[in-house]
């Protein structure tokens, strides 16, 4: 004789017979849903947005001009390497463990005394749990953080960002520090170099008595121009031909007596303009060397950031979860599934311990 069969047709009488169990285990899982539900403290969820740039645009070396053009200045925008990068700041162990120094979250979470493996490992759980770091369509980074307290969720948001950035930032210093000392170190060598070509050039002018090349030059073609013609006139009309043969020879000679003349106007002609154009190549090579140093500086002490900030974390003005009617309502279903699966089961049990208790 076959066994009897079962179907869900038959669920109905079956949870009729058994209401009174279903009903009790409905009821108890409600009561209880709602007690669990009440005492479940509310969580907030504050969220910081914002854009990371590339450090290296920070390098003092970035950020000169050449010929009156800049050459790589901050630009808004985030690229995949600098989005991953942040990405992988804000989620390190080392930053995690900051902020939960900084907001005291052993308290906070009531996990114990720092030091004790199980509390560190339950904080940091905490933590990690409670925050999220992703790259949205819009290429920006969403930063949310979730607490029971909505102010401090909105301030440990906001201090991420922070270290974030202040991280990013560390990651060229070393770098950036270097560069300008680089700078330093070539302004002060151009400083030192200018100096002596200037301290020369002046000696050259002494030496040769050379103060002016284009005037002193026209005043010497005059002068020569002028006695020349005179002492030939002399030497025809009669007249002081001895003097102004003395006179011409001071103006062409460097033993003639005169500090100006065209021998030594000569001499030191090259010299003074071979000076000159190097004083004036130094000079302006000092004046930028001493620029490129002082944007350097200026990058350096000025902290640059590397984020743009799109939207500060705010305490928020609505839970996030618990979700109780939810959890309520999803109780009290899942009582009503298990009851009646359980009793369903019993059912079977009963109409089939009958047959195989009989002998084949």
């Amino acid at each position: 004789m076959s066994a009897p069969s079962f179907s869900l047709v038959g669920l109905g009488p079956i949870i009729n017979r058994w209401k009174n169990l279903v009903a009790g285990a409905v009821v108890l899982a409600a009561v209880v849903s709602i007690v669990v539900a009440l005492l479940l403290p509310n969580i907030y969820r504050s969220t910081a947005i914002f854009i990371p740039t590339n450090p290296q645009t920070a390098d003092p070396d970035r950020l000169l001009e050449e010929n009156g053009q800049s050459r790589n200045k901050l630009e808004l925008g985030g690229r995949a390497e600098d989005l991953d990068r942040a990405i992988t700041i804000g989620e390190s162990q080392p930053v995690a463990e900051l902020l939960i120094k900084k907001f005291g979250l052993y308290k906070h979470y009531e996990a114990g005394a720092p030091g004790d493996d199980v509390a560190d490992n339950y904080v940091l759980k905490e933590f990690t749990d409670n925050l999220s770091i992703v790259h949205n369509e819009r290429d920006a980074i969403e930063l949310t953080f979730m607490d029971k307290d909505k102010n401090l969720a909105a301030q440990i948001a906001n201090t991420l960002v922070q270290v974030i950035d202040s991280v990013n930032q560390q990651l060229t210093l070393e770098n950036r520090q270097k560069v300008r000392d680089l700078y330093r170190s070539r302004y002060e060598y151009l400083s030192t170099s200018f100096e002596r070509s200037r301290q020369e050039l002046v000696g050259a002018r002494k030496h040769y008595g050379i103060f002016g090349l284009e005037m002193q030059g026209r005043y010497m073609v005059k002068q020569l121009i002028e006695t020349e013609a005179a002492l030939r006139k002399a030497e025809a009309s009669g007249g002081d031909v001895a003097g102004l043969r003395r006179a011409l020879r001071g103006l062409t000679k460097a033993d003639g007596g005169n500090l100006i003349n065209l021998e030594r106007y000569v001499q030191g002609t090259d010299s003074l303009s071979m000076f000159t154009t190097r004083v004036a190549d130094l000079q302006a090579r000092l004046i930028s060397a001493r620029s490129a140093f002082e944007t350097a500086e200026l990058s350096l002490k000025g902290h640059l950031s590397s984020v743009y900030l799109v939207q500060k974390a705010y305490p928020a003005t609505k839970k996030i979860k618990p979700v109780r009617w939810l959890i309520v309502v999803g109780s009290v279903a899942l009582t009503f599934v298990l009851s009646v699966i359980f009793i369903a089961l019993l059912e079977l049990y009963r109409r089939n311990r009958p047959s195989a208790a009989r002998p084949a």
